[in-house]
């Protein structure tokens, strides 16, 4: 039942050792629970889990600083030579430059000498010059949300006044690229169905970011996402996204990084995936909210209400104890966690069974193929054969 569903089989008792746990290296802290714009698409505030209610507006200082301390912690036990930090929301800026400030130099003095790769994910309404120049000071890269041209962006993306957000975003992008590039860490885009996927890339495109995510509406099999038909001959993100990646991969000239397109063609060739959603390699995220609580993958608010709570709290558990959890182990024992069907998949090591969220139906829990699974298969098995249609040319030619 959802509250008690670890999401994974029994283990069984003639299965082999695990290996140990894959130790976290990439830390989201929730720095406020509120966003100022009203996105109908959100997991946050639109789905299952409804507890940013109550939660604190803002991480308090003495929850900063128990994080900061346990990241440090986290890094020491297991000898890291890196980790990234990611300020996010509800939207971060609302904290204010203060709040913001304070959240950096405790991380960057808890973990230090190691260096920490600092992240801020925000809407960007709110990135004027004091936030820009603040970022630059304390070199914070900035990963900004935008669904593609004025009419793409504001289908969802609305204030509470329900006017669209696209004319900041855009002024936000244009100070940014103008006088602080090299902050500029890269655009998410949710794939969104009414809109047109070629004119979306190219208007992403058009402010040069170093690299897009393309990302996949939330939604579970309790709870499909929008436009998922029930037809699995129909594959609707698949065709959306097959027509970016074909636009992408024959452009003339280096193109901009898409990793979750750079992910596929990586484990196509036999190398590993460091981004969630594609491959098996371990996941190694821990989540802080505004409270403290130590929390998994917070998309799993799309499942259900309390899907990503461990009961861990920075002020008394260490990150370590969060790895001892069945349902973090589940997202590290590859092919051993993936459902029956996906195990008996081609494209398993590629694919990896989708996000986790999008796994999860009422009754088995996560033991499911991906909501998107016929999408993933034709995405990734049309990247598949234009690889080796081009590995076969080259090869070919060299003769």
């Amino acid at each position: 039942m959802p509250g008690s569903d670890d999401g994974h089989r029994p283990p069984d008792g003639n299965a082999t050792r695990r290996a140990p746990a894959v130790a976290f290296r990439q830390f989201v802290l929730k720095l406020h629970s509120r966003c100022d714009l009203a996105c109908d698409h959100c997991y946050v505030y639109t789905m299952a889990d409804q507890r940013w209610r109550d939660l604190p507006r803002i991480m308090p200082q003495r929850v900063l600083d128990a994080t900061a301390d346990r990241i440090g912690e986290h890094v020491r036990t297991h000898r890291l030579d890196r980790v990234s930090v990611i300020l996010h929301g509800g939207e971060p800026l609302l904290a204010g430059p203060a709040r913001i400030e304070a959240a950096v130099s405790a991380i960057r003095h808890g973990v230090a000498p190691v260096p920490v790769r600092l992240t801020v994910q925000t809407n960007a309404i709110r990135l004027d010059e004091t936030y820009l120049s603040l970022f630059d000071r304390l070199d914070v890269r900035l990963s900004i949300s935008l669904d593609g041209d004025r009419a793409a962006h504001d289908r969802h993306r609305r204030g509470p006044d329900g006017q669209g957000s696209h004319a900041r975003v855009e002024t936000a992008l244009r100070r940014l690229t103008a006088g602080y590039p090299h902050l500029f860490n890269g655009l998410l885009c949710t794939v969104g169905l009414r809109n047109d996927p070629v004119a979306t890339y190219l208007s992403l495109l058009a402010h040069r970011p170093p690299a897009i995510d393309f990302l996949l509406p939330h939604g579970t099999w309790s709870t499909p996402p929008p436009e998922r038909p029930v037809d699995p001959g129909r594959t609707p993100y698949a065709r959306w996204l097959i027509q970016v990646f074909d636009r992408w991969y024959h452009a003339p000239g280096p193109p901009v990084r898409i990793r979750l397109f750079d992910e596929i063609i990586q484990l196509l060739l036999g190398g590993a995936s460091r981004l969630a959603g594609v491959g098996l390699s371990p996941v190694a995220v821990a989540v802080v909210q505004t409270d403290g609580e130590i929390e998994l993958d917070d998309t799993l608010a799309a499942a259900y209400s309390g899907a990503a709570r461990t009961g861990l709290h920075v002020a008394r558990d260490p990150f370590d104890a969060a790895l001892d959890l069945p349902a973090v182990r589940s997202q590290q024992d590859g092919t051993a966690a993936l459902c029956a069907t996906c195990g008996a998949c081609d494209l398993r090591r590629v694919c990896g069974g989708g996000l986790r969220t999008h796994r999860y139906r009422a009754g088995n829990g996560f033991d499911n193929p991906s909501v998107y699974c016929p999408d993933l298969y034709a995405l990734i098995g049309h990247i598949r054969r234009t690889v080796r249609r081009d590995l076969t040319t080259t090869s070919g030619s060299s003769r």
